[in-house]
């Protein structure tokens, strides 16, 4: 299916939202269509209650995107959930989440993401840097295999 072209400024953006009337059961199933299964509805709407920025896209009152921000209020912040519908996407609408969210964190002394396998070129046309001194502590073999780099004389 070829995403829908839509001007980007049709779009409604709602940060830090209500968030008691999101459709969680669509977020879910938004995480399904690009292939991110492990979402759960009352655990990922915990996860963006805790969050210090939300943001939400929608289009005819439906939900085509959303991302979200972690962190301390000064110090550190990360990115997470950047999603957007593959209906919809080629529309601009990743990289205004991230210059939205990005946005907010102009005092912040770190702030980083972790992108989805296969996207980091998309995060370094928008600026961001790839960093030597960031580690992850694998909660899997998955994620070892996808975000970490061979250990010397391993494979993974």
């Amino acid at each position: 299916m070829t995403p829908k072209k839509i001007d980007i400024n049709s779009f409604v953006y709602k940060l830090n939202h209500d968030l008691s009337t999101v459709d969680w059961t669509y977020v879910c199933e938004l995480f399904y269509k690009i292939d991110w299964r492990t979402r759960v509805e009352p655990e990922i709407e915990s996860a963006f209650r805790k969050s210090t920025w939300t943001l939400f896209v929608y289009h005819e009152d439906q939900i085509i995107a959303f991302g979200r921000v972690v962190g301390d209020g000064r110090y550190y912040a990360v990115m997470a959930d950047i999603v957007v519908d593959p209906d919809f996407q080629g529309n601009g609408l990743g990289k205004k989440i991230i210059n939205m969210l990005n946005g907010q964190l102009d005092n912040y002394h770190f702030v980083n993401l972790t992108a989805a396998p296969g996207k980091g070129n998309f995060y370094q046309k928008l600026g961001w840097k790839k960093q030597t001194t960031s580690y992850i502590w694998p909660q899997g073999p998955k994620q070892l295999r996808q975000h970490c780099e061979p250990e010397e004389g391993s494979e993974i």
